[in-house]
């Protein structure tokens, strides 16, 4: 098979190079470019020196940009944007795992981002990269916006239960690691207040809340992001207060219907071990998203734990899983690894 022509543009945050080893792994790709402005000229390991003896691919400028099939950006906010038509002009097939072009709504950017988007007309054009929900429309799309992490954690937890109108009301707690943060350093990541922190970081209004409503297609849902000394992972635990009374059996089948045919979906409920529920470490490098669920008879309360790693799943492996499909690949092509225990 001739491979597709792949370049990222904004390939040196972490992301980015999670998106490169990926890439670099993937029998049908051949990486063309790896931009960042501000390291022109440079190996791309220097930057990921994990990729050491994989590449000795060099970062170059977007103003040197050659034609490809697909173009992976990993651009800061409202970058992506303000740069779109000259992007749309290098290719035919564009995958964003930045947040510029996630809403389809333009005044849910100005409510959530105090952004006036600059090209609304855009915004109906790009499908929003969860293949767990999206999957035949991504099939055919040539321009999809993966989602957020946290958006995606919550999502996947709870979008059995709203296809099934079980659900009253849901306040999540998500707790994230660091990596979340990227790359750049802040005064929040200096290692002598970052480590070992338990730091509220969003306990009201994240801008994530308005994917998961416009997914979800409710906002019913709250939500609380805490910053946990973990590299990678989130965890989100979703506490859904459900309108009717549910059996477990009831949850497992909703799962099941929801997820049962999911290479990258795997309920975790144990019933002994001290992995019985989802727990993010054992997910750092794949592309899984565990789900568990423990149900709350007398209170009517369901409580729902999802945990992906957010690099992956919830950034550069979705975005991989969805150029994939764009291109009628096997979906878990270059995302096989299963991750590592202990860890």
């Amino acid at each position: 098979m001739k491979k597709i022509r792949a370049s990222i543009i904004g390939a040196s945050g972490y992301v980015g190079g999670e998106t490169l080893r990926l890439l670099l792994g993937h029998p049908n790709v051949e990486i063309v470019q790896a931009t960042s402005e501000s390291n022109v000229g440079k190996f791309v390991h220097q930057l990921h020196p994990n990729l050491r003896k994989r590449t000795m691919l060099k970062f170059t400028s977007l103003n040197d940009f050659e034609e490809v099939d697909v173009i992976f950006l990993g651009l800061p906010h409202k970058v992506s944007s303000s740069k779109i038509d000259y992007i749309m002009s290098k290719t035919k097939k564009i995958i964003d795992k930045g947040s510029d072009f996630r809403l389809r709504n333009k005044e849910y950017y100005s409510r959530w981002y105090e952004f006036d988007h600059p090209k609304p007309e855009l915004l109906d054009k790009f499908v929003y990269g969860i293949p767990e929900l999206h999957r035949e429309e991504i099939k055919k799309a040539d321009y999809v916006a993966a989602a957020g992490c946290n958006a995606t954690a919550t999502i996947l937890g709870l979008y059995p239960l709203y296809k099934n109108n079980v659900v009253d009301s849901v306040i999540t707690d998500v707790k994230a690691g660091s990596s979340q943060s990227g790359a750049k350093a802040n005064s929040a990541s200096h290692y002598s207040e970052r480590r070992d922190c338990v730091r509220s970081f969003k306990p009201t209004g994240h801008r994530h809340l308005a994917e998961i409503y416009q997914e979800l297609g409710s906002d019913t849902v709250q939500m609380s992001v805490t910053s946990i000394s973990n590299v990678r992972g989130i965890l989100a635990t979703c506490h859904v207060m459900l309108n009717k009374q549910l059996e477990n059996k009831d949850v497992w089948k909703m799962f099941r219907e929801a997820y049962g045919d999911e290479p990258f979906i795997r309920i975790v409920k144990e019933r002994t071990g001290i992995f019985r529920y989802p727990e993010p470490k054992l997910l750092a490098g794949t592309n899984y998203c565990d789900i568990g669920f423990e149900l709350d008879e007398n209170l009517n309360r369901l409580v729902v734990m999802t945990a992906i790693d957010n690099l992956m799943k919830g950034a550069a492996g979705q975005a991989v899983q969805c150029m994939n499909i764009m291109f009628e690949f096997d979906e878990t092509l270059g995302l096989e690894f299963p991750g590592l225990h202990p860890v």
